[in-house]
């Protein structure tokens, strides 16, 4: 079955994150460290980490909302948290690249206290500095933040490629990985790794409409196929190509339910956690995610 979920609210606790995927179907999540506009982040719960991990791999009855004996029976996939969005540590102004060395380093360390997840982040915008610039310094912080014994995997996520973003091509994030120490080049450290958005990578002039099978092999060749460790599913506004990162309902914007019926049956990305991001309540995700879930073959 797919691991397949959207974003939650942290606003009240893991626990409750818990209630809600299982009200909804979903088998993984996403959720913000922190307010996706930036800020500081709420006080670590302990206990509220631990009922969160009785009821998510439990299932039980407390949580109500889909069949439990079903529900028990699904695999669960990894969380993807996600980074705020004005976190960007390749900004011009020095205030910013602080925030976002800060707040990563201060999100890893808490993310250890749910160990083995997916910590996401958008790689960020050069504001004008160059491509060469905006990734050396992507680099650096990751650098600075990251340390032997890391439980999380940090994903760079695909972007649409719109302005001065870094990460609208699979080379940039390449550049990037390379210039991580931990980026496991020697089979034992490996740290970082990319979440595909599909409206992004549709957006930044990725055929997968017409042709996945052929994006995935540059992926493979770029990046190396073993470093896709998540998916995000949204369907897009806009043609291939636009640079424009509008997101829509799955199968309402020009990428179509032909393209996700192949992302969701396709023998790799089928593996991964998916989240959902389009424009949607808690019941719509719901629908998406029977949706997904109809589509498997």
């Amino acid at each position: 079955m797919l691991k397949t979920g959207c974003h939650l609210s942290a606003a009240k606790g893991y626990e409750n994150m818990a209630k809600e995927a299982k009200a909804i179907g979903a088998n993984t999540f996403a959720f913000f460290t922190r307010n996706p506009r930036g800020g500081k982040s709420k006080a670590l719960d302990e206990e509220d980490i631990s009922s969160f991990y009785k009821l998510w791999n439990s299932g039980g009855d407390e949580i109500g909302g889909n069949d439990d004996e079903k529900y028990e029976t699904m695999i669960k996939g990894k969380l993807v948290a996600h980074a705020p969005y004005t976190l960007n540590p390749c900004s011009n102004k020095e205030y910013v690249r602080e925030f976002a060395l800060t707040s990563m380093r201060e999100d890893l360390e808490r993310l250890e206290y749910t160990p083995g997840n997916y910590y996401n982040f958008h790689p960020g915008s050069h504001v004008g500095q160059g491509t060469e610039k905006g990734v050396e310094m992507i680099a650096k912080v990751l650098n600075e933040v990251m340390w032997e014994g890391q439980q999380t995997i940090i994903l760079l996520e695909t972007m649409s490629g719109k302005g001065s973003e870094i990460g609208g091509s699979f080379e940039e994030l390449a550049e990037i990985i390379d210039r991580v120490e931990l980026n496991g080049k020697d089979g034992k450290t490996n740290r970082i790794g990319v979440c595909m958005d599909t409206c992004h990578v549709s957006d930044a002039g990725y055929d997968i409409k017409n042709d996945l099978d052929g994006v995935l092999e540059e992926f493979d060749r770029i990046i190396g196929i073993d470093r896709l460790k998540a998916m995000h599913l949204n369907d897009s506004k806009n043609p291939c190509g636009s640079h424009k990162d509008r997101h829509e309902k799955i199968g309402d914007g020009y990428l179509g339910l032909d393209t996700f019926a192949a992302v969701v049956n396709d023998p790799v990305l089928k593996e991964l956690p998916m989240i959902l991001e389009t424009p949607n309540d808690l019941e719509g995700y719901a629908a998406e995610i029977r949706l997904l879930r109809s589509l498997e073959k």
